[in-house]
């Protein structure tokens, strides 16, 4: 065996982080090309970032890591398989069960990957007394441009990483380093003619190839936005209610992926698939219980019930109605407007118009009131 002081620090970095757990590991410049640059500028500027406005605030430094860490001179580009044991396909056939995305069946993936990320950085420090910083996903880097300059993959056309070894299904994580690296091959495009991933979005929120419109996107809109869903998108949903995986899922590199072998990404008993009427009851303790760890957790508990909300309107299940009723007059005017919408979708007209005689006359806000309809006017 080569004396470890002979091995080129760029390998020894490659092999601590496999034995570390991590999936694939790269090396790139602390830099992004333009073309990436430009595309993340039309994205911003033409508004499809939606209410993301930490996106906007943050542009430049996302574009430039130097930005982030004038220090910075090279990036070491991780990646975490997390592929599922399923086709995440077939669960949009139970639509009276809760379909969330294969990312978020188990532990905040943010936690484990910068332990992960952090055990490696000391070890760099210790071996090379480098500088160095770790960032995962919620940080200001632009990291599927790096990870594809490290070889690690392509940005494929529903904007997500690709790779030949998993597919659609990998995390990412970056160590910025003062060391000098020598940067691995950058990996090229190998989408072809393929629209697998644009044609099947249940919302249209591609434009284009390589481009995202977030205010259709299905993962927006259950993640992200803090308002209302608007009407077209709701039917489209059926039963999502965090995420969407249909664009990573029909994948065709999925075929090479590999189903995720640690138990950290295996979902949940109770997070596969469960009913969507047993989350009608959770208060916000309740939801802060269940969801203790999940990356679900942080749409608190309001939102989450605005997205069940909908999936129970598209079950087509009236047997959920019971279980509605009581959140016509929740507190939070997200939860009251979509269990209205349910409840126009589950009832006959005759059975709908009874519930809006009983709950219209106590319904003060403008946006609750839309959902019963605006022909009558509330008593003052």
């Amino acid at each position: 065996m080569e004396p470890e002081r002979r091995i080129k620090p760029e390998q020894r970095i490659k092999d601590e982080a496999a034995a570390i757990g991590f999936s694939a590991a790269g090396i790139t410049r602390a830099e992004v090309g333009t073309r990436e640059q430009d595309r993340l500028r039309e994205f911003v500027s033409g508004g499809e970032h939606g209410d993301m406005a930490w996106m906007e605030t943050h542009l430049e430094r996302r574009i430039a890591p130097k930005a982030i860490w004038d220090g910075a001179r090279s990036v070491v580009v991780l990646t975490q398989n997390y592929g599922p044991d399923h086709d995440p396909m077939e669960n949009l056939d139970a639509r009276d069960r809760a379909n969330i995305s294969v990312y978020a069946r188990n532990k905040d993936y943010h936690d484990l990957i910068k332990k992960r990320l952090k055990r490696l950085a000391r070890w760099m420090v210790e071996q090379y007394g480098c500088q160095v910083k770790v960032f995962v996903d919620t940080a200001p880097v632009l990291e599927k441009p790096l990870a594809a300059r490290a070889g690690l993959g392509w940005q494929g056309k529903h904007t997500n990483m690709v790779s030949r070894e998993h597919g659609s299904w990998v995390f990412l994580g970056e160590v910025f380093t003062d060391m000098q690296l020598t940067p691995d091959v950058a990996e090229s495009d190998h989408c072809g003619n393929c629209t697998r991933c644009l044609d099947i979005c249940p919302t249209d929120a591609f434009p284009r190839p390589y481009a995202l419109d977030a205010r259709r996107c299905i993962s927006y809109l259950t993640i992200e936005h803090k308002g209302h869903i608007p009407a077209d998108f709701r039917e489209a949903m059926g039963n999502r209610i965090y995420g969407c995986d249909d664009c990573l899922a029909v994948c065709p590199w999925n075929k090479f992926a590999e189903q995720a072998s640690e138990a950290a990404f295996a979902a949940r008993d109770d997070l596969e698939l469960p009913p969507l009427d047993e989350f009608l009851e959770l208060d916000d303790a309740g939801f802060r219980a269940r969801f203790s760890g999940s990356p679900v957790k942080r749409i608190g508990r309001d939102r989450f019930l605005r997205n069940v909300l909908i999936a129970c309107g598209n079950s087509g299940d009236t047997n959920m109605i019971s279980g509605i009723r009581p959140l016509l007059s929740d507190p939070s005017p997200l939860v009251r407007a979509m269990a209205a919408w349910a409840s126009k979708k589950l009832l006959p007209a005759d059975g709908f118009s009874g519930l809006r005689g009983e709950f219209w006359g106590a319904e003060e806000d403008p946006t609750v009131r839309r959902e019963w309809g605006e022909e009558q006017s509330v008593p003052r």
